[in-house]
């Protein structure tokens, strides 16, 4: 695997390094579109509405209208952005594992500490461990400022970005409102039927069928010789830059972060202090 993102996890005024890779990928069969009539490749090519040219992915920026205007924004006016900049995954608090709902969980990133000491990042897999607690957390990738769920798996830190609040729909069925009478009975019956399928997960016991029975098909024509030739009808992830801040001793931070949080007071002075001071927690 190759990271895609180097960071570090801020909490407190604890630092720990890591790297970010991504934790799934996809196997699907890879298809393109086709002419029926002789299996030409289809291809889509970008137009200027204006000039009538055919544009390069180089010469392409994004823009808002709201209407009546267009703003422009080139590559250089995203990347300015002061939360385009952060390289912190910044934990913001540490809730109960159980209330994170699995419908706010996007994409899973493996988190590997990238530094000759990896205690930092083990103690805080631990104490995640122990406490049954799950970090909530933000972090900036690929120009968006997103939320995630820091949590442990296996012996690895796992961060799976999440859905903003107002981004997951509510369920409002009207007819979830009428009034249902359900029996004891049907109740034992349902319940038997739930034991009846009753296991222990295992996710090597599941396949894709469709992408097998697709596989197979595609087989199957080869095998009947039922193919074009790809170059009659065809023709012819970069790492990020590192960052990180300075580690503070583990205990002497660790020492400082509990103060700071049970008294409110003062930080006492530290020639190893980080030069970037991490944000407050929200609401705070």
């Amino acid at each position: 695997m190759r990271s895609i993102w180097k960071g570090v996890i801020a909490f407190g005024l604890v630092n720990v390094p890591v790297k970010l890779y991504s934790a799934t990928e996809d196997h699907d069969v890879s298809l393109h579109q086709v002419h029926d009539k002789d299996g030409g490749r289809i291809r889509y090519e970008r137009h200027c509405e204006i000039c009538g040219e055919k544009v390069e992915y180089a010469h392409i920026n994004k823009a808002y209208d709201d209407g009546d205007q267009t703003v422009v924004l080139t590559d250089e006016d995203m990347s300015s952005l002061p939360v385009e900049k952060s390289r912190e995954i910044e934990v913001v608090e540490f809730v109960p594992s159980d209330q994170i709902d699995p419908i706010t969980l996007e994409r899973s990133y493996y988190l590997e500490p990238d530094s000759k000491s990896t205690k930092a990042y083990v103690l805080l897999r631990r104490t995640l461990e122990e406490t049954d607690r799950t970090a909530v957390v933000q972090f900036s990738l690929r120009q968006k400022s997103r939320l995630g769920a820091l949590r442990v798996r296996g012996d690895v830190l796992v961060l799976q970005s999440m859905l903003w609040g107002d981004e997951v729909r509510e369920a409002t069925f009207p007819s979830l409102e009428e009034s249902v009478r359900i029996s004891s009975k049907e109740r034992e019956m349902s319940a038997a039927l739930v034991d009846s399928f009753s296991d222990d997960f295992h996710p090597d016991r599941f396949t894709d069928e469709y992408q097998e029975q697709l596989r197979q098909l595609i087989e199957a024509k080869l095998a009947k010789g039922d193919a074009l030739s790809t170059e009659d009808t065809f023709g012819g992830a970069e790492e990020e830059d590192e960052g990180g801040g300075k580690v503070l001793d583990l205990m002497e931070a660790l020492r400082r972060s509990v103060e700071k949080n049970r008294g409110g007071g003062k930080e006492e002075p530290a020639e190893d202090k980080p030069a970037k001071k991490t944000s407050k927690k929200k609401g705070a």
